[in-house]
């Protein structure tokens, strides 16, 4: 006997309980027979002024995190997705790795994580080397992004960090501030553009920015989702948030 209505795949989903975006975007690309089951990493909506501020939030995170783990795999699901970001990135690529070896041992199924999505996302492209990043995070944030970004042999050319003023407040960021952020990093040197944090809703807006920046544009949900899909063995192809899902 399988799940009803996840007969494909249940994905266990853990993101901070601030986040209102990487729900609903994982939600829309979800393939038939694909359900998420989400977990929350429980932590306050405090301020966010200052990289000391971003600390402890990061700290609030840690906290809390293995509690989500272990809440969600009481659905037992096939598969774990991390619908969080900036840890994933923290202390560069030897971080990423120890952090999902320590996730994968307590949940005992394999995880996703941001960080490892978007550097498969940038080779389905061939040899990218020069992106740009959009970061909700303060500057203690994007340094992590980009050492982990360096780390895998990427030069970062830019980093647009956004400072939203608290956890929660990521999700009220626009399209039209994103679009700008695209605007202001694109020239004709970068090869892609990567929008890291969660709680950025960037899925539809990356794909509409590809068609006219001519080159990829990878919303960190949007390359999670996808990644999950892929290394579950799922290859259903889905429209609507760019060529990655579509194409790739």
């Amino acid at each position: 006997m399988v799940d009803s209505l996840g007969y494909r795949a249940k994905f266990g989903v853990i993101a901070p309980s601030t986040n209102t975006s990487v729900q609903p975007e994982f939600d829309a690309m979800r393939p038939v027979g694909v359900t998420n089951h989400f977990s929350r990493i429980v932590i306050p909506d405090n301020k966010v002024a200052s990289d000391d501020d971003f600390n402890r939030l990061m700290d609030d995170i840690r906290a809390t995190m293995m509690d989500s783990v272990d809440a969600v795999m009481t659905c037992s699901p096939d598969y774990l997705v991390m619908g969080m970001s900036a840890e994933t990135f923290w202390d560069g690529l030897d971080g990423s790795i120890q952090l999902q070896k320590k996730i994968e041992a307590r949940a005992g199924v394999k995880v996703a994580m941001g960080s490892d999505a978007c550097q498969a996302a940038l080779r389905c492209y061939g040899d990218i080397r020069r992106i740009a990043v959009i970061t909700p995070y303060m500057p203690v944030g994007d340094e992590q992004v980009r050492r982990f970004f360096t780390d895998c042999g990427f030069e970062v050319t830019g980093i647009k960090g956004l400072k939203c003023a608290s956890p929660m407040l990521i999700a009220h960021t626009s399209e039209r501030t994103l679009r700008d952020c695209i605007v202001e990093l694109d020239d004709p040197g970068v090869e892609a553009i990567v929008q890291v944090g969660t709680n950025l809703a960037m899925a539809r807006l990356a794909g509409i920015a590809e068609f006219w920046i001519d080159k990829p544009v990878i919303a960190i949900n949007t390359a999670t989702y996808w990644y999950a899909l892929r290394q579950f063995g799922i290859p259903d192809k889905v429209q609507g948030f760019g060529s990655l899902l579509a194409e790739h």
